[in-house]
């Protein structure tokens, strides 16, 4: 997918051997698909187009083969975004296009998309005090649908972009699209400071969800994040980390950036640095260099207890509106998404991620999306959307997270070097189905085992299918490679695999992932 004003549609090209090891390297040649790209400035910047996953996931995702395995509620095969930004999973692929939002008070400037390959992320664009009505187009065309690995297919191309204000697109579902939002006139608005002692505790999800508590209790976490390029500048959000000043957000949000301002729930702002980044999985952390002592770090709830149906709550910058919070539900989990970058050497990014309803557009990208209990739950990275004419697309109701627990994985290494390691099995998948009995499976076939690998020391196969890991079904080469991309090098997992007309179990301790 593309940044949030980038106008990258999800493309799915099937690769002939993707990888399930997670990575997406030479083996992971198989995804053709255009993933989100890093967001630009807010007219140079792309958000990388995310796509649903193509044929080579893990190292080298392959294009879908069969449908998700009978019995399974969310399809498995990945999304193939369209222009956008990200690289169609295993079903036709959405398109994401980047979401275009104005910067926080700059100017806007043209926001572009900006390119990043792994998770599309569209420009942020600030808000300006008003948003600037759209100008009349005409009914978007949809596009036709792409074809991914992992989840059920979607007939529909969607564009996915990036949440970021200065305009980047992310691919959600397949891929991811970056929510950056071009900066607009300096917005008037003032964000009233919100005081911890005052704030209400959200009700328990026993219960109906208190919004208005939630959005008080949570608010002072959340950030604006405006990025200064050469080309202009951008918009995107974050989410604060601890006492210190560091927080985490998309990678397409800051990559490129050469000033970062943070502009606190207060509406104060301070500088800050980037400490890491992580474009595999389109995360990166910053750190304020001179942070106040109020602030206020959000609180991480594990994601793997998310449940589908589960109301929860978006907060952001979109279009540059800060602030800004909206709710909706959790429309699914585990959602292979794939996002491909623009330039050379950009890196494709795969993804496990969140589907939700709730409204999320160019700015949010780097945001937080949490429980009802004001929990964080999901990094939003992504949307999946139909372009207009300019190239740019809105919520309709498809965005996409990085799941809390790879996020702070992730967060928690890119704070001790600024560097990260991601798991690694050593397979090269593709798409595939299995037959047994009247049972018909979907997931990653496995093309070849590199020797040496965890997957050969596991005693996996040439055409074993994976069809699961852990509680986690896998419906194709991309969604391989998501779900071991959010798993820790050296944790053990037991892998569901179909061999011989018959379903196994075979236990694998993942290694690092070859830089």
């Amino acid at each position: 997918m593309s940044p949030m004003n980038d106008e990258h549609a999800p493309q799915e090209t099937p690769d002939p051997r993707p990888r399930e090891d997670g990575w997406a390297g030479p083996e992971q040649q198989d995804a053709q698909h255009s993933g989100p790209s890093p967001h630009p400035s807010p007219e140079a910047h792309r958000s990388p187009e995310p796509a649903f996953p193509s044929a080579r996931p893990e190292a080298d995702p392959a294009p879908p083969v069969a449908g998700p395995r009978s019995g399974e509620p969310y399809g498995t095969a990945a999304y193939g975004p369209v222009p956008y930004g990200a690289e169609p999973y295993g079903t036709e692929p959405y398109s994401a296009e980047p979401y275009g939002a104005a910067a926080y008070g700059a100017s806007s400037q043209g926001a572009e998309p900006y390119g990043a390959e792994p998770h599309g992320a569209a420009s942020y664009d600030t808000a300006p005090s008003a948003a600037p009505a759209p100008a009349a187009q005409p009914a978007p065309a949809a596009a036709a649908p792409r074809r991914g690995p992992g989840w059920g297919g979607v007939s529909a191309l969607v564009a996915l972009g990036m949440l970021f204000s200065s305009g980047a697109t992310l691919g959600g579902v397949v891929v991811y699209d970056q929510l950056l939002s071009p900066q607009p006139a300096a917005s008037s608005q003032e964000t009233p400071s919100s005081s911890a002692d005052a704030r209400p505790a959200a009700l328990s999800m026993d219960e109906a969800p208190d919004w208005a508590a939630v959005a008080e209790q949570v608010s002072p976490s959340a950030v604006a994040i405006m990025v200064s390029t050469g080309n202009g500048t951008s918009q995107g959000t974050g989410v604060i980390l601890d006492e210190q000043g560091t927080i985490l957000t998309n990678n397409h949000v800051v990559d490129g950036g050469q000033a970062l301002q943070v502009t606190t729930s207060d509406g104060l702002s301070y500088s800050a640095s980037v400490v890491g980044t992580d474009p595999s999985t389109d995360l990166a952390v910053i750190r304020l260099d001179s942070p106040p002592e109020d602030l206020q770090p959000a609180t991480f709830a594990d994601s793997s207890t998310v449940t589908v149906g589960q109301p929860v709550m978006a907060l952001g910058t979109p279009l540059g509106l800060e602030n800004t919070v909206t709710t909706g539900i959790v429309s699914a989990v585990d959602r292979p998404v794939t996002a491909s970058g623009e330039g050379e050497g950009s890196e494709a990014t795969y993804t496990s991620a969140l589907q939700t309803d709730a409204a999320i557009n160019p700015g949010n990208s780097g945001g937080p999306l949490v429980d009802a209990a004001g929990q964080v739950i999901g990094i939003n990275t992504a949307i999946a959307g139909i372009p207009n004419e300019s190239g740019q697309a809105g919520s309709i109701g498809l965005g996409f997270a990085i799941p809390s627990n790879t996020a702070t994985l992730i967060a928690g290494q890119l704070e001790e070097d600024g560097t990260a390691e991601h798991a690694f099995l050593g397979v090269t998948s593709a798409d595939g189905s299995a037959s047994q009995e009247e049972t018909t499976y979907r997931g990653a076939e496995v093309l070849e085992v590199e020797p040496g690998s965890p997957a050969a020391d596991a005693g996996l196969r040439e055409k074993d299918l994976i069809i699961g890991i852990d509680d986690t079904p896998v419906g194709g080469a991309a969604a391989l490679t998501g779900v071991v991309r959010g798993l820790a090098s050296g944790s053990t997992h037991q892998l569901e695999v179909v061999r011989d007309g018959a379903v196994q179990n075979i236990d694998v301790t993942l290694g690092v992932r070859p830089s």
